[in-house]
């Protein structure tokens, strides 16, 4: 009797043990799916440049743009961040004005601003390298991109409620 509940025994701890490199295997391949899919595409330059069917030169001209944008742009999202830490700082001050406040954030509008600014004209400049229907197209893409990015900000700030 004890042979038998032994192999039984056995046997179960194998079919756990299978059973467990199975899950593990289909929680590992399970995972794949959604980081390819993050990866691949989500790359709005890429998208960009197969969508409009890019020419090398063109490609090569857009990126010359983007690393110029960013290299304009970045210290601009370090004064908004900058901007917005010293404004939420104020939390702990339980007599800050009203006027204090306003000063603070119209720092952050103003540099918010002068990114959005930036950032129209360096589309207003990837767009003149294109021929006409490829302008058409980008006009669409580039739409599409800032809904995407408005339905973002918009589930990142209800959240943060």
């Amino acid at each position: 009797m004890r042979n038998s509940t032994n192999k039984i025994l056995a046997i179960a701890v194998v079919l756990l043990l299978l059973v467990n490199i199975a899950m593990v295997l289909f929680i590992v391949k399970g995972k794949k799916p959604s980081d390819s899919r993050r990866g691949k595409g989500s790359n709005p330059v890429e998208m960009m440049e197969k969508e409009l069917n890019m020419t090398v030169q063109q490609k090569s001209e857009v990126k010359k743009l983007r690393d110029e944008h960013f290299a304009k742009i970045r210290p601009l999202f370090d004064s908004v961040r900058a901007a917005k830490s010293a404004f939420f700082s104020l939390i702990k001050d339980p007599h800050v004005s009203d006027s204090m406040l306003s000063v603070y954030d119209k720092r952050i509008t103003e540099t918010q601003t002068a990114v959005d600014k930036l950032t129209f004209a360096h589309f207003r400049n990837v767009r003149a390298l294109l021929n006409p229907d490829q302008q058409i197209k980008y006009d669409e893409f580039v739409q599409k991109m800032m809904q995407r990015a408005g339905g973002r900000r918009k589930d990142s700030t209800e959240n943060k409620k």
